[in-house]
């Protein structure tokens, strides 16, 4: 029989009359009409692209017969429907018939066995009722008079739902049904669930439409162990879970919802699952893991058809699932995923326990499908565990997906608390390298925030007070990446050698001269990211010019010497003439020679001034490899500024150092035998 023949209007289908009721539901069923509607207004809204499957039919299966509490209630879908009346936004949207799934339907999913269990149900008697209670409540579920035609119609409406926005009558539709489905295996009903609504409303898609990419994302806090195992070995329905897990201790328990359950098969990698290790989580756990893992994979997937699988038990308040995550969260995941399939989204009811959090959560969920922008998030960071549980997640999946990076979902706060930066390790052995050769000891700094970025990068020479002559030595560290020949090479050993080599060889020379040396390494500790986003994030180079104009006035201008020799080496010489710029007076009278190791960074001079250019100018020695574009078109313009400009056929600063070397140190020399006479006659 055509499925098509088998569609009814609920209003006249005739009901078998229910057995009396116990006192305790004697409650009557709530019928909610819309407010009166002017004729001149129109019954739909002419531009709508969304459709509501609701009918209080579905109300009438409750826990009539169960002794405890249930929270699987009738009112769960009418306070959703009732505020989506209150605000009007009925009225936008299209009404959906809806109507009962039929066996030809049910069985494209589920065993006829278990289709002739579910039917059974309207034909058994109160005493049955009581009888088989205990044994359904072992399941997770309880049975009435009522629970056949609901679920059918729950079912049905989802197929209702889906077919319409398949079909291409709609865009977007929102089935407001119960009982929920995605628990409900090929085999057995359980978990509140007897039918699995979108497990089979994939599959008529499939089988009635051109559709047959279908991604179903299941945000109810329980995994919906029903669904994968309806898809767990075809890769035509993606299969996505965000769910609380706790090592397979929560519902509906078991290994089959960790991540490590991926699909068999052809289905290998079309099961997608993200399990929180506890309860608690928030918006910005679930917008972590979307943004890392189900909208790479969804995106690469390219699915013709979205359903979400809408549980709002992950909601806060939901005393099952204790989780955080507000409406605007929801709001945020809806929209997200309805960029995806030309959109094309399907949202069908699941869990969800507390009323004022589901019915706020759906209408949440419904502007968003009315076209409407989700609200502004605060600033937010996902917790421990969620990033953990991403991370791995990713290591899992990214077998499957290209679009998957392990590496840009690794927590940091775990890869910080056990790893050392390069650069950091070769500081930690300059130390003790200076320590036990030359004698040279750590100079302490004022104040939190240089001691934060720089401690341990200022040493200096036991006899930096006594002699008249210093030398003092700028470089940096952060510089040696950018300086490879290459981005494909990354060899350590040529980091390090250069760097220590020129260490050894210039205070070896400054003390044969008898110079003090004072060494500062201006590349700064990273900052705590916390510390970022707690107050107005202050440019490195004015931490840089903090330190070295500290050092200039606490420790140069204090000691006896009369002579300073400045040597800046690659980016570092930009502080190097920063401190001649503020601390020019000082600078002029007891600076003998600036040496400059560029390398290939830009090239400085001081300040416009014509008293402090001249006298630079005679006291400038820079180092410039061949290949520098100060050397074209023509460099007569920065000799005039800087002095010396010596040319080296070398690329690496390393090597550049090293064969500037003598040259400087005769400079050097040159200098400090000049006199105030000899530079008068330059």
């Amino acid at each position: 029989m055509d499925v098509h023949q088998m569609d009814v209007d609920v209003d006249e289908v005739v009901v078998q009359q229910p057995v009396p009721r116990p006192d305790p539901w004697q409650t009557p069923i709530r019928m909610v009409s819309p407010p009166p509607r002017p004729a001149s207004v129109p019954l739909i809204h002419p531009n709508t692209d969304l459709g509501f499957v609701y009918s209080a039919e579905m109300m009438s299966h409750n826990p009539r017969y169960t002794q405890n509490d249930h929270p699987e209630v009738p009112g769960r879908i009418s306070s959703i429907w009732d505020e989506l009346v209150r605000l009007r936004m009925t009225g936008k949207a299209k009404r959906i018939p809806i109507r009962p799934v039929v066996r030809e339907e049910a069985v494209l999913v589920h065993s006829q066995d278990l289709w002739d269990k579910i039917e059974a149900f309207q034909l058994m008697d109160m005493q049955n009722y009581i009888d088989t209670a205990q044994y359904y409540e072992q399941l997770s579920l309880y049975i009435c008079e009522s629970t056949t035609r609901s679920a059918r119609l729950s079912c049905g409406g989802v197929i209702e739902a889906a077919l319409a926005v398949a079909r291409g009558e709609l865009k977007k539709s929102f089935a407001i049904v119960r009982p929920p489905g995605h628990h409900a295996e090929p085999e057995e009903h359980m978990g509140f669930c007897f039918f699995n609504n979108v497990a089979v409303a994939a599959r008529v898609v499939q089988q009635k439409t051109p559709l047959k990419k279908i991604l179903i994302l299941d945000w109810d806090v329980h995994h919906g162990n029903g669904t994968q195992r309806a898809f767990n070995e075809d890769p035509s329905v993606l299969y996505i879970s965000i769910h609380r897990y706790e090592r397979g201790e929560f519902y509906p328990c078991g290994p089959f919802g960790a991540l490590q359950s991926v699909g068999e098969g052809p289905g290998r990698g079309y099961s997608v699952n993200i399990p929180w290790p506890t309860g608690g989580m928030g918006d910005a756990d679930y917008l972590h893991a979307f943004q890392k893992i189900v909208m790479p994979i969804a995106m690469e997937f390219a699915p013709d058809l979205v359903i979400i699988s809408a549980g709002f038990d992950a909601a806060r308040g939901d005393h099952l699932g204790e989780c955080d995550v507000t409406p605007d969260g929801y709001a945020h995941m809806t929209y997200m995923l309805a960029s995806l399939a030309s959109g094309r989204l399907v949202v069908a009811l699941e869990g969800g326990y507390n009323l004022q959090s589901i019915t706020h959560s759906a209408v949440a969920v419904t502007k968003i499908l009315l076209g409407e922008s989700p609200p502004a998030l605060k600033s937010m960071v996902a917790s421990e565990a969620a990033a953990e549980t991403v991370w791995l997640v990713a290591k899992e999946q990214s077998k499957y997906w290209k679009s998957v990076s392990p590496k840009s979902c690794e927590p940091q706060q775990e890869v910080a608390s056990l790893s050392f930066s390069v650069p950091e390790i070769l500081k930690l052995h300059r130390q003790y390298y200076l320590y036990t050769t030359h004698d040279m000891m750590q100079i302490p700094l004022v104040g939190k925030e240089l001691e934060d970025r720089f401690s341990a990068q200022v040493m200096c020479t036991t006899n930096i007070f006594d002699k008249e002559t210093m030398v003092f030595i700028m470089h940096e560290f952060g510089n040696l990446r950018a300086e490879m020949s290459s981005s494909l090479v990354c060899d350590v050993q040529i980091e390090r050698s250069y760097l220590l080599d020129f260490s050894k060889d210039l205070i070896h020379w400054a003390q044969g001269e008898g110079y003090s040396v004072l060494d500062v390494n201006l590349f700064p500790k990273p900052v705590d990211q916390q510390l970022i986003a707690q107050r107005l994030r202050i440019p490195t180079d004015e931490y840089q010019q903090k330190l070295v104009t500290y050092l200039w006035d606490n420790y140069v201008q204090l000691c006896s010497a009369k002579n300073i020799i400045l040597i800046g080496h690659g980016p570092a010489c930009s502080q190097l003439i920063e401190l001649i710029n503020l601390r020019a007076t000082s600078v002029m009278k007891c600076v003998k020679a600036v040496v400059q190791v560029i390398g290939y960074s830009t090239l400085r001079a001081p300040k416009n001034n014509h008293e402090l250019r001249e006298w630079f100018r005679k006291r400038s020695f820079v180092a410039i490899p061949a290949t520098h574009p100060v050397w074209t078109p023509d460099p007569t313009k920065e000799m005039k500024k800087h002095g010396r400009l010596q040319r080296f056929d070398v690329a690496e600063t390393g090597k550049l150092m090293l064969q500037s070397f003598p040259l400087a140190k005769d400079f050097v020399k040159q200098r400090m035998l000049a006199t105030a006479e000899d530079d008068d006659d330059d």
